[in-house]
This record gives C-alpha cells, sequence and structure tokens, in this order.
C-alpha cells in the first residue's frame, strides 16, 4: 500500500525537566502541513526488512528509521511475518530538517503494517509503538493541530489552525537530533516559553496571541548562521511568526495571506535551494488508492 505522510511544524517547543528514564519531558504544540513524503510498504517472500529508495540521500539500511518502524511493530505484536517486508520511501520533505520527515515515514510503515497484517490495532496502540521509535512518530501517526507532552506520546487534539500559508526555508546545513539535545544538556541556563497562554491561544482560536508565544527552546542552544537573514526576510514580507521548527535547521515563517507568502517564498528561493510553500493540514496520514 502507498501512503502519503505530511511534514510537522512546532508552533511551541519546551522542554519540562528529566523524566525517571532519562529521556526528556517535552512540552510541545505541533502542526501538520502539506508537504509529503510518499512511502510504500508491501509484503514479500524474501525475509527481513528490504528498504528502497531512488534517492542517494536515503539510507537504505538498519540507520533508516523505517526499518526500526518496522522491527519494533513486529517486536510490539509478536508477529513472525510469513516473508519480510519491501518499503519505498520517495523524498520530498528536507532530511535532517526539524520538520519530522524520518518520523513520517516510520509512521507510515507502522500504519501500514497495522493494515497489511490486519492486527486492528487502536490509534493510541500504534502511538505506543511509535513512541518506542521516536518522539515524533506518535503525532506523526495523528496529525493536524495538537499538544504533546512528556516524551511526545501523549496526545492533545486541537482546533485546527485558521486560515493560512507557510513558507518552510532549510539552509545548506543538517541538524543531529541526538547532538541538539546534549547541547540542552550542556546550558548552562535556558529561557523557557509560554507554554499556558500558547495553549490558551491555540485552543481557543486567538491567532495573533500565537503568533506571540510561539517558541522554540533549540533557538537557544542550536547556531544556525543564516537564521536571522531568513527571518529577518519573512518579517520583511509580512510573516506573523518566524521560528525554527524542531532542533532546526529548517526556519517557517507563518502568513495571513498567500501573495505575502509566494513573494516572501520567491525571495529566499534566490538563495535557498530548500523553500517550500504549504498550508496546514488536518491528517498526516493518507492512503493513495
Amino acid at each position: 500500500m502507498k501512503i502519503k505522510a505530511a511534514a510537522k511544524i512546532n508552533l511551541f517547543l519546551d522542554t519540562a525537566g528529566i523524566l525517571p528514564d532519562g529521556y526528556h519531558a517535552l512540552s510541545m504544540i505541533m502542526q501538520s502541513v502539506d508537504c509529503f513524503d510518499t512511502v510504500r510498504v508491501d509484503r514479500i517472500k524474501r525475509k527481513g526488512v528490504r528498504i528502497v529508495s531512488h534517492s542517494d540521500t536515503v539510507p537504505t539500511g538498519k540507520d533508516n528509521i523505517a526499518y526500526k518502524a518496522a522491527k519494533v511493530f513486529f517486536e510490539s505484536t509478536g508477529i513472525a511475518p510469513d516473508g519480510g517486508v519491501e518499503i519505498e520511501i520517495e523524498k520530498n520533505i528536507p532530511m535532517a530538517a526539524g520538520l519530522a520527515g524520518g518520523s513520517a515515514d516510520a509512521a507510515a510503515v507502522i500504519y501500514a503494517l497495522n493494515s497489511l497484517y490486519e492486527t486492528g490495532l487502536s490509534r493510541i496502540q500504534l502511538c505506543e509503538i511509535g513512541e518506542k521509535v521516536g518522539a515524533d512518530v506518535p503525532f506523526s501517526l495523528t496529525g493536524g493541530t495538537a499538544f504533546c507532552a512528556d516524551k511526545g506520546g501523549v496526545i492533545a487534539p486541537l482546533p485546527p489552525l485558521k486560515k493560512c500559508f507557510i513558507v518552510l526555508c532549510k539552509p545548506d546545513m543538517g541538524v543531529s537530533t541526538k547532538s541538539a539535545y546534549k547541547q540542552l544538556d550542556e546550558a548552562e541556563y535556558l529561557r523557557h516559553g509560554d507554554g499556558m497562554n500558547m495553549l490558551y491561544a491555540v485552543k481557543n482560536g486567538d491567532f495573533e496571541m500565537m503568533c506571540k508565544k510561539a517558541y522554540n527552546v533549540f533557538e537557544q542552544v542550536i547556531e544556525v548562521p543564516m537564521r536571522p537573514h531568513i527571518k529577518a526576510t519573512m518579517k520583511k514580507h509580512g510573516a506573523k511568526i518566524a521560528l525554527m521548527s524542531g532542533s532546526g535547521p529548517t526556519v517557517y515563517g507563518v502568513f495571513a495571506d498567500r501573495e505575502n507568502a509566494e513573494s516572501c517564498a520567491g525571495e529566499l528561493k534566490r538563495e535557498f535551494s530548500e523553500v517550500i510553500l504549504a498550508e496546514p493540514c488536518e491528517k498526516s496520514l493518507k492512503e493513495i488508492i
């Protein structure tokens, strides 16, 4: 089966301490956007998990999170598959970008295997499997607009954003999520965002307050040399929010009207190779007939 898997942005991202298992406690408001990878998952006769891609930048071995997702699915369900699984990934979401492209692919694999093996798992059970794979995978199984906490597995849906347009701009660099969290741990002091008022704003559709309270704790520790320039360009074109997504380096701008978003994207494309004009979407996974 084929699935379109959406990217995400973080409207709010903060940490709230360390959990007993050593992982960071997260406080996030996440939004799916209509930039999609396409993931095909099929049962095959040959045993094992096989990753296929026509892009040299996509890993096809055990270091691909989609491979991990399949392994964790089988371990969690106790299924001993008769044969194996082939996973083909067509990338459109920039990689190592803070847009959950890998997590989106992993979510698509878990969703597809639940269908192909007729395991009948609930969305909550799928998210429990996803949390074992990565912090953004449960949201990538759910999508829309949501508050996410703990390690990403506690999810509360929120009302959809009002009609707006989102420009994604990834500078020519990548950020390791593991390294980003290490830098958070080593920071002597971190400012924290106003999570309660941000949650109130999104829940009640207060777009102006949401734009004022949008926040990403990683901006204090992750060095992205072009970030100030990208933000300034977005603000010049009328962006209501200009913020880094996830652990970066992608910066996104939220615009109230398409014309300003298009003019911003046009200017940024003259300097950066990965610029995408997107809109919010209410689902992260969509089957392709």
